[in-house]
């Protein structure tokens, strides 16, 4: 029981010394669950069956948490980016940049523009172009990529309006 207890530990630690690549963070994160739930199940029971539900239930609960979270720092990407923009004319170039609280995702920065602005009575949206340049903390040449989204004000900001960026960097978790 001792020696499952120390490889969680030692899972969990290697997770989150790699915790910039997603994949790796997602998969080990679940595998460190694994260990968690057989850990937890040897003291609750002997039977196979629960056992193994009580496993996956909290694979299941590891991998929701993390998903959470991922989708918080996304959040706080496209705040980011909505704010940068959000205060641009048509034409002119901001900067924005990102450094997470939690360190589950690189810290980037880029570059936006607003391509065309969308407004009708009591609704004030922007169509923005914006680059991914590289990380926060690294001034190499930047290798962007481009993207297209809509941003609209709400109350004093700006906040991202598109439902589903069409784009690999933001997968399924938006």
């Amino acid at each position: 029981m001792r020696l499952k207890r120390i490889s969680g530990l030692l899972a969990l630690c290697a997770v989150m010394g790699l915790s910039a690549c997603s994949s790796v963070l997602t998969e080990g994160s679940s595998a460190a669950a694994g260990v968690a739930g057989t850990a937890l199940a040897g003291k609750v029971t002997n039977n196979a069956a629960v056992a193994t539900g009580i496993g996956l239930g909290v694979q299941a609960a590891a991998r929701a948490g993390l998903q959470y979270e991922q989708r918080k720092i996304h959040g706080e990407e496209q705040d980011s980016i909505a704010k940068a923009a959000g205060e641009l004319a048509v034409g002119a170039v901001g900067k924005w940049q990102i450094k997470h609280s939690l360190p589950i995702e690189d810290n980037l920065r880029g570059r936006v523009t607003v391509s065309r602005v969308i407004s009708t009575e009591g609704m004030s949206c922007k169509e923005i172009v914006f680059s991914v340049d590289g990380l926060v903390d690294q001034i190499n040449k930047p290798d962007s990529e481009f993207y297209v989204a809509t941003i609209c004000r709400a109350g004093q900001g700006w906040k991202w309006a598109s439902a589903e960026p069409a784009t690999e960097r933001w997968g399924a978790l938006q």
